[in-house]
């Protein structure tokens, strides 16, 4: 039995709201089209079939979905597609799961000029651990990144998910400083127990914070003089620079090991392809107030356009990747050398259903029939 649909939806929010929102407040293309996806999902405005039983007449519209990545609909097919695609190529190792998170200082920027801040987070959180992992491990690390932008209750908090390897493929046993090569591919080089605390132990956080300092700020300056943060003062650039920088550390988080692959992948499916919430949240919706789930028992009320507003900050940039890999993850033919290395364990998957059995009606029994339906007229003005 699947699970009940939740009693309210934030398509209602948005057909009911959007309007005071935009005269509100300025939204890009992107927002827009977002807005404009979330609100026709599953409607006739997008076509669909109608299921028909040959035996009781009983009908029952079944209408297109959006595929927006920014539905909170539309996300349950994509990520379980994304899952069976990254289930082969995941390494049968512990995996440990790492957030990096960009100070406040450092928000305005993010929110003026997202791609390049963005950006410049993913490629510095991926550099400072291969590099950690060449110089302390001897090894080339697996990673994967996701970008997440918000919190439980939709502020503004752009940080990245990271799945590591706990261990890599192995370097050359002296070799030279210099080099940021691949490595040897002799062995594959676990993470062992701390013989302190008797946990695994991939990088001291304050080390991996300090170096996300360094390289974020460095990334932004050289963007800076490029010219990439157009309207952007030299005086207010360097405040805000200033600001993140008295931080001796960034914020950096790490949680003990996952030991099963398997484990790994359906947990980082569940990063991977989340909004900034989900229908089952909403707790209550009416004309001036929206209530929804925290984090544990808590929740937020805000007013709909209010709610509207935090949702829609954390849109991406058009063509924008939220997920990336790097490192192992990265190259073919390092992944291959190193699942040789390591234990074959065979996952064994459900039988997916088939497309060619005949769906029958719960009510009798019967055969459904599916009729094409055309999509319901364009709405007046632009697609946007």
């Amino acid at each position: 039995m699947g699970h009940p649909r939740p009693r309210y939806d934030i398509a209602d929010i948005v057909r009911a709201h959007r309007a005071g929102l935009e005269a509100r407040q300025f939204l890009s293309r992107g927002q827009k089209r977002v807005l404009t996806a979330i609100s026709r999902c599953r409607t006739a405005a997008l076509g669909g079939h109608l299921e028909v039983c040959t035996g009781c007449g009983r009908e029952h519209p079944v209408y297109n979905s959006c595929r927006n990545r920014h539905c909170p609909k539309c996300q349950a097919a994509a990520q379980q597609k994304w899952i069976d695609a990254r289930s082969e190529r995941i390494l049968n190792a512990p995996h440990f799961h790492l957030v990096f998170t960009l100070p406040s200082e450092l928000k305005p920027l993010a929110r003026r000029h997202p791609a390049a801040v963005y950006n410049a987070l993913f490629r510095a959180t991926s550099k400072l651990l291969l590099e950690l992992g060449w110089t302390r491990r001897k090894a080339t690390l697996g990673l994967t990144l996701v970008l997440h932008t918000w919190t439980r209750d939709l502020r503004f908090h752009p940080h990245v998910h990271v799945l590591a390897t706990a261990g890599g493929l192995s370097l050359p046993l002296d070799p030279d400083p210099r080099m940021r090569g691949p490595g040897d591919g002799t062995r594959f080089v676990h993470v062992r127990r701390s013989r302190r605390s008797g946990k695994h132990f991939l990088f001291d956080v304050k080390v991996m914070g300090r170096l996300l300092r360094g390289k974020v700020l460095d990334a932004l300056r050289r963007l800076h003089r490029k010219g990439a943060f157009s309207g952007l003062g030299g005086p207010a650039f360097n405040g805000m620079m200033a600001g993140a920088a008295r931080h001796k550390c960034w914020v950096v988080y790490a949680k003990a090991p996952f030991q099963r692959s398997q484990y790994v992948l359906s947990y980082l499916g569940r990063y991977t392809h989340r909004v900034g919430i989900a229908n089952s949240r909403l707790l209550d919706v009416g004309p001036g107030h929206v209530t929804f789930r925290t984090k544990g028992k808590g929740t937020a009320t805000l007013h709909p356009v209010d709610f509207l507003g935090r949702f829609i900050q954390h849109v991406l940039p058009d063509s924008f990747h939220k997920i990336r890999h790097a490192g192992l993850y990265a190259s073919p033919a390092l992944l291959e050398q190193a699942r040789a290395l390591l234990p074959i364990r065979p996952v064994a998957k459900a039988p997916k259903p088939s497309n060619d059995e005949p769906t029958r009606c719960p009510h009798c029994g019967a055969l459904i029939q599916r009729i094409r339906l055309a999509r319901a007229p364009p709405v007046e003005g632009p697609c946007v």
